[in-house]
This record gives structure tokens, C-alpha cells and sequence, in this order.
């Protein structure tokens, strides 16, 4: 566990702060309409994933290689073992000069994810968490309490403008009940920690890319809080085109009371 952690701090030292605030002309790049990458974003998946199979030698499911290769995300479904990678896990943000951005990894065994990684540059935090071990933030476990508060005092997010204009309409409107809601981070390397640390009760992500929500959904479940389909579901990381809907929470009950208010049940 303290390897990978190591990993992504000194990849990130390397190549990815000294970038922040400073990316020349030409290092910014979309890769897709409305998607960008830089060129913190490949050489540090290059370096990440290279180290990580010195480690352990099986597939890497990186985001900017698939981006390249999308065929590569099958292995999720075709090998016993898998590292998935995201080198900066909210690049818009990085590339705005923002500081909401992580560098995220988790190891997936047929089909689950069994640990992760999470590493927050700006501040110098690590999250890590493992199956049926537990959470960490900076190496103290992490175990978030039952939420107590009411609904009206509740923290969340919902992330719905990947579905159609009527259901957005309807889910933004719904959420309302709760309190103080937004838009989110932009980045889950950022929000997943938000729901273990206590600092928000909920939220909803509609597309699922699993190199975003791996380590985040390990990190959140194994500090005591749910990551499930809206059907009720446990997450497992998929290749992109995989189910949607992903509703996060701070504990059972807080998923349950969140997931009647948006579907309306």
C-alpha cells in the first residue's frame, strides 16, 4: 500500500507540479470535443503505470490510453488482475489553476476493486483504502460517523448533465429539499474524500469512467459510507459505456433517503 502511495507523490512531484500554474503553450490539448488533456496528464501515466507494473506485472487501464486504445478498458472484464490509472483527475481544474485535483490509482481482482489510492497535490494529502481492511487519510484511519443532522442540513451533489434535458431539469429541482447543494468539485479525487472526511452527506454521479470512481467508491465504502447503483447495487469498475448512475453517500440511510427524493419514490 505504501508503494503505490509513493508512486503517485513523486510521479506528481515530478512532472505534474511544476506544471501547475505554468503549462506552456501547446501542452493543452483536446483529445476529444470538450475533453482536454495535457501533457502532465500523459507523462505522468506513462511514469505511473510503468512503476506500477514493476510491481505487480499485469494490465494498466489507464484514462489517457484508453483515450488512444479504447479496446485496453476490456481487460476489466477479461483479466484476473488490473491497475486502473488517472494520472490528473480533474484536469479543467488543473489546467485553470484551480488546486481540485488528484492523482488517483486503484488495483481491481476479478472484477472488484480491492485497494486504492488517492493523492492530492496542492495539499499534500493521501488518501488509501483497502478491502475489508479499511480507510486512511495520511495514514489515520478513517471512520465516518452516522449523519444525525436532518435532510434539511444535508451537503451534496448532483452531477446530472450527461442525461436528458427534462430528467436534469427534474433531479436539480429535486435535490433542493436538502441542504446547501452544488455542482461538485469536478473532480472525484477531490469529492469521494469529501463524503469520508464529513465534510458532505451525498452524491450523484451519472457517467461513470472507472478510473474516476474506483478508488473513490473503495476509499468512501470501506470508511463506513455506500457507493451504489441507483438500483441498489454494489459499484464495480467497468469499461466506459458500462451502466450509469452512481449514487454515493455517507451512510445507508443517507443513500436510501437521497435515492427516493431524485427517483421520486
Amino acid at each position: 500500500m505504501e508503494k503505490v502511495a509513493e508512486i503517485l507523490a513523486e510521479t506528481s512531484a515530478e512532472v505534474v507540479e511544476p506544471r501547475f500554474r505554468a503549462l506552456a503553450a501547446g501542452e493543452v490539448i483536446e483529445k476529444a470535443p470538450g475533453e482536454i488533456v495535457t501533457i502532465a496528464d500523459r507523462e505522468a501515466e506513462v511514469i505511473i503505470s510503468r512503476r506500477l507494473r514493476e510491481l505487480l506485472p499485469v494490465p494498466v487501464v489507464g484514462e489517457e490510453a484508453v483515450a488512444a486504445d479504447p479496446a485496453l478498458a476490456e481487460a476489466l472484464r477479461s483479466e484476473p488482475a488490473v491497475w486502473l490509472v488517472d494520472p490528473v483527475d480533474g484536469t479543467s481544474n488543473f489546467v485553470a489553476g484551480r488546486p481540485d485535483f488528484a492523482v488517483m490509482a486503484s488495483l481491481v481482482r476479478a472484477g472488484q476493486t480491492v485497494a486504492a489510492w488517492i493523492w492530492q497535490p496542492v495539499t499534500g494529502t493521501a488518501y488509501a483504502a483497502e478491502l475489508g481492511s479499511g480507510a486512511w487519510r495520511d495514514g489515520h484511519r478513517l471512520a465516518r460517523p452516522a449523519v444525525t443532522d436532518a435532510p434539511e442540513k444535508w451537503r451534496g451533489s448532483v452531477k446530472s448533465r450527461y442525461l436528458a434535458p427534462a430528467e436534469h431539469h427534474r433531479m436539480q429541482t429535486a435535490v433542493r429539499v436538502f441542504g446547501k447543494t452544488g455542482d461538485g468539485l469536478r473532480s472525484a479525487g477531490m469529492e469521494y474524500p469529501q463524503i469520508a472526511d464529513g465534510e458532505s452527506e451525498f452524491i450523484l454521479y451519472w457517467r461513470t469512467l472507472p478510473w474516476d470512481h474506483s478508488p473513490g467508491s473503495l476509499l468512501v465504502s470501506e470508511a463506513g459510507g455506500v457507493a451504489a447503483r441507483l438500483d441498489g447495487t454494489g459499484y464495480r469498475p467497468e469499461p466506459p459505456g458500462g451502466p450509469d448512475g452512481l449514487l454515493v453517500a455517507a451512510d445507508p440511510a443517507v443513500w436510501e433517503r437521497v435515492r427516493a427524493v431524485l427517483l421520486g419514490g
